[in-house]
């Protein structure tokens, strides 16, 4: 089947064939690790790893790198905060991205075989740098050393801004050392109190730009076939890292195809913490199923907005809670061998189009009640788990399904259990406390005659 892609540079759904087709080259931006991950830095793992699943399943070899910023003044700010290396806080929260990133199915073929990090390509930087000067589009100043916009007449081709568009819609640095306002860091110095390397330039730090052009380049080569993030990245990032790759390079083409996934909403409105509406993973994957999670993650398309809330979170379990009750009633039939589901990988080839992908998948299920006879039930049994592994869904037995919901159901009890004791022994603070954190997991607790009982919302 051919993978056709919408690529943001063109404006345009393309046929995908990569330059060699023996390997294809995938890039995604990864983390920043200085604190936990909240759900919308899951979205591009998940839907960039179906993509790569499907390159995995139609190329001979599929090379995918998702890079670690493990080098960064926020870094640097929660280091000094706690007195510890950057080192303690990287290795820290790089962990607990991982762990986060497999619960939501982020393992296998939907994984990065690469994860290149900063702090090991300080050499690749520096010599990125070093061309960059040599050829006349960047320059040294002041222990800096800086990409010179007006060099490269592309500048603005992928966000599609004129510089004086750039300078007026984002913050730009102001520095006497600057020959233009846009002109952006690649290296700069660092104090004796931040973390820094030895370059020509005197002891410093790589600007964050520069470090995905060079880890891009040393894993993946001059130019890559995908390169996938955020629609938050578009620019500046994504943008100078065009710049600065294509002038390192003498011209060569950074990314023949680039991808970018929309923000996730909660309820309909920007995540921020001024907002107290921040998500984390970690958080929400103790109080639901990660499965779920992930399932609502690709429940949008990946060029659309997709909106957070506990109303789609629980339409997401109970979706999941009737495939897997298909597959119980099933359990004793055999799945047939060598079966596909078509009509899955199909739409996810039109773009990644994971709703209908969904769609499909809910046919599949159904097609599954209604099939009569030994062969025929294993037959679409195997159909619905082949289309389930396409979207890395429906992996456990039903028994395990259920009993995670059991589990939770225990806890709640629990808690209940806890609050009607705090009532007791007048100790309403914790009431009240244990109220208010079963109505942020959408759990409400209804006081009857009969006594304290709880539901979902």
């Amino acid at each position: 089947m051919t993978i056709r892609l919408y690529n943001t540079l063109s404006r345009q759904v393309e046929d995908f064939a990569p330059a060699d087709p023996n390997r294809v080259t995938m890039y995604v931006c990864g983390p920043t690790v200085y604190s936990y991950a909240h759900i919308g830095n899951a979205r591009p793992p998940v839907v960039f790893g179906v993509l790569a699943k499907l390159l995995r399943a139609s190329y001979p070899r599929v090379d995918f790198a998702r890079n670690v910023t493990d080098v960064d003044d926020k870094i640097n700010a929660a280091a000094a905060e706690l007195g510890v290396p950057i080192n303690v806080i990287t290795d820290r929260y790089l962990a607990a991205y991982l762990d986060d990133m497999s619960a939501v199915g982020v393992i296998g073929d939907f994984a990065p075989n690469l994860a290149p990090r900063a702090t090991e390509h300080i050499g690749q930087i520096v010599a990125m740098c070093e061309r960059l000067i040599a050829t006349g589009h960047a320059y040294a100043a002041e222990g800096h050393v800086l990409f010179s916009v007006e060099s490269y007449d592309g500048y603005g081709r992928l966000s599609r801004r004129t510089l004086k568009e750039m300078i007026a819609g984002a913050r730009v640095e102001v520095a006497p050392y600057k020959r233009h306002p846009a002109d952006f860091v690649l290296w700069k110095p660092s104090t004796d109190e931040l973390p820094g390397w030895d370059s020509p330039w005197g002891r410093g730090r790589p600007g964050w730009h520069i470090e995905c052009s060079a880890m891009a380049e040393a894993h993946l080569g001059d130019t890559i076939d995908i390169h996938a993030g955020g629609a938050d990245l578009k620019f500046p990032h994504h943008e100078n890292e065009v710049a600065q790759s294509v002038c390192a390079h003498g011209g060569a083409e950074f990314a023949r195809l680039w991808l970018h996934n929309g923000f996730v909403t909660v309820d309909g409105r920007k995540m921020s913490k001024s907002l107290g509406n921040t998500l984390l993973v970690d958080q929400l994957r103790r109080h639901a199923p990660p499965e779920a999670l992930r399932y609502l993650l690709l429940n949008a398309h990946y060029t659309q907005p997709l909106d957070w809330s506990e109303g789609a979170l629980k339409q997401a379990r109970t979706t999941l809670d009737r495939y897997y009750g298909v597959l119980r009633e099933v359990a004793d039939v055999q799945a047939a061998g060598d079966v596909r589901a078509d009509e899955v990988q199909q739409a996810l080839c039109e773009d990644i189009n994971t709703p209908q992908a969904l769609a499909a998948l809910s046919d599949l299920a159904r097609d599954v009640q209604r099939a009569e006879g030994p062969q025929a039930k294993a037959i679409a049994k195997a159909r619905l788990l082949a289309g389930g592994a396409w979207l890395g869904l429906l992996g456990q037995a039903p028994a395990a399904w259920f009993q995670g919901e059991a589990n939770e159901d225990a806890e709640l009890d629990a808690l209940l259990a806890e609050r009607q004791a705090a009532r007791a022994r007048k100790d309403f603070a914790r009431s009240d406390q244990i109220r208010n954190e079963l109505l942020a997991r959408g759990i409400v607790i209804e006081d009857t005659p009969q006594g304290a009982r709880w539901k979902r919302a």
